[in-house]
Order: structure tokens, then sequence, then C-alpha cells
């Protein structure tokens, strides 16, 4: 069971008793530290921290992994620290779930206050942090100051006003995640290398007796708990997903916008993305938050952006997310869920960072330490086989979309692999329709006969515009189309897209998504015969060859979500025509030509710039 643990390293180790006189299987004593840096300790049983001068520190992603299948057994006074940052200023929010518990003698995990979040100042010292009034709302950086304001907590509930304010108290349970704002401003301390907060960077020291062993989060049915990673280690995210039978399998991820500077709730930008687990075999699937605005009662009001594509499959230290339940019970986290995995992208493991993924020369994982013993070198690095879609809402903000491939999947329903919209009545919303509810991610097995129902529902008249933004890893489909049941049409959104105005209301029924038409080669098909457009990346210029002299009217230039880049009109006969796109960023973009005689014809394009 624990054959892959094999690199253990225990670094400056002084007065460590391995279950001599101890009762504990790793006990320090009083006045002795353990320092382990960039390595793995594995304790199979139980940890002891007998004194207020026993310590353990674990820097450079130095991880602690304990293997004890009942609940948690460590205790003592001592201290473990671990650091990690986080990613937001003083206006913005941080999902946490802490890897300590207060210090106690008692046997087993302890409730967590924010009193335990410390101000770094060389390798093992850190100073206590200012807690500010009830009444000041921005934390600082330096000296530092935490503003308990914005500590809250969320169990079992999907109500936004039932989240409970915890401020300064020692009441988060082991399991339990909070919410906390940043900091404002910089602290120049650097320790290994790291800025303790360059801005916006805020670096903590987690401190206190380390959670272990199977902790126990309450849920109930469609109601959303905040939890997260409770242990000074990574976890296997989707192993954690797949096992938690009262849970939907999927987690949802708060992403705000940055550049908002209020505290004020109705001037946020923000919302959830959501990563399903798929199998263990895979790394999931994660879709993007659609940002809305909201009111002064937390009410979505307007789709304003979209949130960043992030690797979910190891959940670092310190991240916490959302579950929703299914059943009025508890999921267990466990030892087993625990692995050493190094948060970055390349690793699949990313607490808020957006960067690119570095190339692997391999298509599966490397050998990953764990408790399990899971054989991770046979999980498949490709991408889930999927298609994911873009559509515009009211010119605003974009909802993204993922229709999965997976074998196992079934047109109904299926836990850890569907995950249902995060939206919570918005204006205008689009979605997957499966079981008459609203999902963001859908997993079916793929045939080229499936016929998938999405719907639309907004307060007032809506205008969206949905493409295919891109298809990953799968190569069943030549064509994709929008398929308007009521009017039998079928539109191209693999290479262009289609735009449709709704009237206020529902509606689940008239459109899917299907792989093939019922129709004969139309006129827009010879039209597009008789031209090529490329983007030809060495001029900079988009660049239309017309040979059979077709008389254009309109040439418009989109990007991937629909909003126009620029509009030619009065075109008229000419045999070639150019257009310059130097000042456009790298990506996917749509061409959309008319003819004199109305027709219209897309063409997606790749600028390199």
């Amino acid at each position: 069971m624990y054959s892959k643990l094999l690199k253990i390293i225990l670094l400056i180790v002084s007065e460590i008793l391995f279950q001599s006189n101890a009762n504990a299987q790793m006990y320090i004593s009083p006045n002795s530290y353990v320092f382990a840096s960039n390595e793995v300790i594995f304790i199979k049983q139980d940890l002891e921290l007998s004194a207020a001068s026993s310590n353990f520190y674990l820097r450079k992603d130095a991880q602690l992994l304990q293997g004890s299948t009942s609940v948690g057994t460590n205790k003592g006074v001592g201290e473990l620290s671990i650091f990690q940052e986080g990613s937001t200023n003083n206006f913005q929010f941080n999902y946490w779930c802490s890897p300590v518990g207060g210090n106690s003698a008692v046997t087993g995990n302890s409730p967590f206050g924010i009193t335990q979040l410390k101000d770094i100042v060389n390798l093992t010292s850190s100073n206590n942090p200012t807690i500010l009034a009830m009444n000041n709302y921005d934390g600082k950086a330096s000296p530092f100051a935490i503003a308990p304001y914005w500590i809250n907590k969320l169990i079992a509930t999907s109500n936004y006003s039932n989240w409970i304010q915890v401020g300064s108290a020692s009441s988060i349970n082991a399991g339990e995640g909070f919410t906390m704002k940043g900091t404002s401003g910089t602290n120049l301390t650097t320790v290994n290398g790291v800025q303790n907060n360059p801005t916006s960077q805020q670096r903590y020291d987690f401190r206190g007796k380390p959670n272990d062993g199977t902790i126990s989060i309450p849920v109930k049915i469609q109601q959303f708990t905040l939890t997260g990673n409770p242990y000074p280690s990574a976890i296997d995210l989707s192993a954690f997903l797949i096992a938690a039978t009262n849970c939907t399998g999927i987690a949802y991820f708060w992403e705000q916008d940055k550049t908002i500077n209020s505290h004020f709730i109705a001037d946020y930008k923000g919302g959830y993305g959501a990563f399903s687990p798929g199998s263990l075999g895979s790394n999931g699937v994660y879709v993007p938050a659609t940002f809305y605005s909201y009111d002064g009662s937390g009410n979505q009001v307007t789709s304003m952006s979209t949130g960043g594509i992030y690797e979910r499959r190891f959940s670092p230290v310190g991240q916490g997310f959302l579950i929703e339940g299914t059943v009025n019970s508890t999921v267990e986290m466990k030892n087993i869920y625990r692995v050493f995995v190094k948060e970055n992208v390349s690793n699949y493991s990313q607490f808020n960072k957006n960067e690119d993924k570095t190339k692997n020369i391999s298509s599966y994982l490397s050998d990953i330490q764990s408790v399990s013993g899971f054989d991770y070198t046979k999980v498949s690095i490709l991408p889930t086989p999927q298609i994911r879609f873009n559509i515009l809402m009211n010119n605003e903000g974009v909802r993204q979309m993922a229709l999965a491939f997976i074998p196992e999947a079934t047109d109904g329903v299926d836990r850890a692999l569907d995950a249902i919209s995060p939206s919570d009545g918005p204006p205008a919303d689009v979605y997957f329709v499966v079981e008459d509810n609203e999902y963001v991610i859908n997993a079916v097995n793929f045939n080229v006969d499936k016929k998938i129902p999405i719907g639309f529902k907004n307060v007032a008249k809506a205008n969206y515009k949905i493409t295919v933004k891109e298809i990953l890893n799968f190569t069943g489909a030549n064509t994709v189309y929008l398929h308007d049941k009521v009017a039998d049409k079928y539109f191209d959104i693999k290479n262009d897209f289609h735009e449709l105005t709704l009237p206020a209301g529902v509606n689940n029924t008239q459109f899917e998504i299907t792989f093939k038409s019922n129709v004969s080669l139309g006129v827009e098909d010879l039209t597009s015969e008789g031209f090529v457009v490329y983007q030809n990346n060495s001029t900079k210029n988009l660049t239309i060859n017309n040979p059979l002299l077709i008389d254009f009217t309109t040439c418009a230039l989109y990007d991937v979500a629909g909003k126009s880049i620029f509009n030619k009109n009065d075109l008229g006969v000419n045999s070639s025509y150019k257009f310059s796109t130097s000042g456009l960023g790298d990506g996917i973009y749509i061409v959309k030509l008319s003819t004199k005689d109305n027709i219209e014809v897309g063409k997606k394009i790749i600028i390199k710039n």
C-alpha cells in the first residue's frame, strides 16, 4: 500500500524518537525540531509534538503524508509550520482550507483560527498577526494585519445569506473551508527566494497541529458546503470526489475579477468554475467561471467576463472549494487521498495561478508518491475527449460549456461526470439540459447520431452567439451543428457562430447539438467552395482569394466568443482582399462573409502574431 513512498528525507533532525519510549510513531521532544526541504516525509501512524518548543518545518514544497486509516491521532502542543501563498489583494477573496488546527494536547484534529496565520520573518521564525477591528476592512501586508470581517464559512446551504461569519474565533473545524480577503501593499521580506508579498500574493505561515486521518464533512441534499484540502500535503481531488458518494462528485472554485477594488458586493465580478474528475485514469474536465455582477443581496445581475482555465486534478495545500450534497449525511476526507505533488501547472495542481502548461514528452503522468499506492503512470495527460462551446450572452459575458466523450457515461446524470451549473438565477444563461436540469459539463458516450439538448433562459429578451471554441483530443465529429427543431434548420457552429435572439422565458426544448444534418449541400456550401479564406501570419494579414469574383458586401471578424473585432463594408467584386491583423492577440478568430445575394459564410482562422 505504501510502496510508492520511497523518497523520505529528514533534514536537520534533532532528538526524534520513533516508537521507543514515546507513544507516537514520530515523537518530537522539547527543544527539538524536524526540518524538511523540497521532500516528502511519510508517517504510517501518528505524530506527537510534545512541547511548545517541538517544531516541524516544511519548506520549499516539502509535505507531510500520514497513512493511518482511523480518525486523526496527532497530539501535542508543538507546531507544524507550512507556507502557502494567496493570490488576491485586500478587495478579493481566496477560499482556504487550513492544513493545521489549534495547538492542543488532546489527541485528534483541533479547530483552526486566523490567529494561526503568521507573518514570516525567516526560514523558521514568524510573528503573530495583527487582528484588525471588525470595522476595518483592509488587511495589510506590512505591518502584517488581517481583517477578520471577511472570515466566513459555509456549511451545507444553498443560500448566500447563510454564510457564517467566523471573524477571529478559533471555530473552523478540520475539513471546513473559509473565505479570507488578501492584503494591500507589499512585504519585502524574502525567504527561499520568495517575497512575502510582491503585491496581491500574500504568503502565510500556517502554524499548528497538523490535520490527519478521516475527517467527516457535513453535506445536505442540493446544498453547498465549503470544504477543501485539510492536510499539509496535496490530495488527489479526483479520487476524493469519485469516492465521496454523498455528494455530486463535482468541485466548484471561486474566481473573481482582480481589477475590481471595492468591498461592496454590488461592485463584485466573479463566479464559480466547475471541475469534473471523470475517471482516475484522466485528469478531468474544468470549465471556467462566468463572471457576473451582483446586486446588494448577492443575486447575479449581468454576465461580464470569463475566468481562467486551471489544472485541478491535485488540490494543493490550503485550497478550498465547494461541493454539493446528494443526501443529508457526511462525506469523508481520508489519508488515502494524500499524495506528494508540488504545486505547479505541469503537475496538474494549481491553487489560483494561470500559467502556460509545460510540455511533457510522455503521454502519462510521472510516478507519484501516494498513500494509496495508486499507479499514476497509467493516468493519461491527454485531455479528456471533448468539445468546448463559447456562448456570448447579450454581447457581455461568455458562458463556456464542455461536452465530454467518456465511454462509461450515459445520456442521463452521471455523478462525478456531469457538472450542474453553478449559476443562481442570472438574467440570461445557457446550459446542457440533462434530466430537466442545467449543466455546464455533460459527459456522454459519443455516437454520430446523438442529439444533445441545450437550453436558454432569460428574464428579458436576450441575444446569444454560440460557437465551438475548441475540440480537444477528439476526431469523431467532422461537423458540429446547432439544430433549431422548430424551424428545422442546422447552423454550422464548428467553423462559424450562430446568433439568435430569444424572448423572455425558459427554452429547454427547441435547440440541440448534432453532429450531422438532415439537409443536402446548400447554396451556402456551394458559395464557400468558390473562394479561399486564410490567415497569412508572415505578413499579418487576413487574406481572401476570390477567383470566381463573388460579389461580397461585408467581411466581419470576431473573436472566438463572438465579440466583434472589425467590420468591412462595400467590398465589391475583387479577385482578392487583405485586411491587417497586426494589432490582434494570438488565438482563434471567426471570419464572417456576406454576399450581395444575402448569403453568409463563416470560417475560423488562427492568428499568431
